[in-house]
């Protein structure tokens, strides 16, 4: 199949305008002009239009994440929306609504309260209403947990109190007897 461009009437005079050389019309604008229906070649339907991209989940703040680098030493209190990452050295309370990070080698002395809470340094203080705490190898904690969900890895070490497996409801709503408490003082052997 051919396809023919129709012959097009000659290029209209150029007026000399004044102020522009001789031969040139009025300055034209760098816009795009709108096509020429002429010109344009049609294959039959338009092209579809792409779909909208997903909308973001309803969770806040979710790609943002602060670091406290591990050459730094911090004194005060966190608060926000995001996730932390510590790979350095705290002493205050943490309250986040997204994930805490010990890394390796970093050290928090505080209460945590977070979403999610992965331990692979130091923790000294209490972990209170997590939906998940994560205790990495070479993980320490010296203090209480109360979470949803606890997974304790080995070669890890603890030493305090676990509460996990019922949400706050269910846990007030029984007494203190049905509870699932339990001391613990575990150093599994390298």
């Amino acid at each position: 199949m051919a396809i023919f461009n129709s012959p097009q009437s000659p290029a209209p005079k150029r007026e000399n305008v004044p102020g522009t050389p001789t031969g040139t019309g009025p300055s034209e604008s760098a816009l795009p002009k709108e096509p020429d229906a002429r010109s344009e070649i049609s294959f039959g339907t338009p092209a579809p239009k792409p779909a909208p991209a997903p909308a973001p989940a309803s969770r806040p703040a979710e790609g943002k994440e602060s670091v406290i680098a591990a050459d730094l030493s911090i004194e005060g209190k966190i608060n926000g929306a995001g996730h932390i990452r510590i790979a350095g050295r705290f002493k205050g309370d943490v309250t986040v609504e997204g994930d805490l990070t010990v890394e390796v080698g970093a050290k928090v002395n505080g209460s945590v309260r977070a979403r999610k809470v992965v331990i692979a340094g130091e923790l000294e203080g209490n972990v209170e209403s997590a939906q998940r705490v994560e205790l990495l190898e070479g993980g320490t904690v010296v203090g209480d947990i109360k979470a949803g969900v606890v997974s304790i890895a080995p070669g890890s070490r603890m030493r305090g109190q676990v509460e996990f497996g019922f949400d706050g409801k269910d846990a007030k709503s029984n007494g203190k007897s049905d509870k699932t408490e339990s001391k613990t003082e575990a150093a599994t052997a390298s």
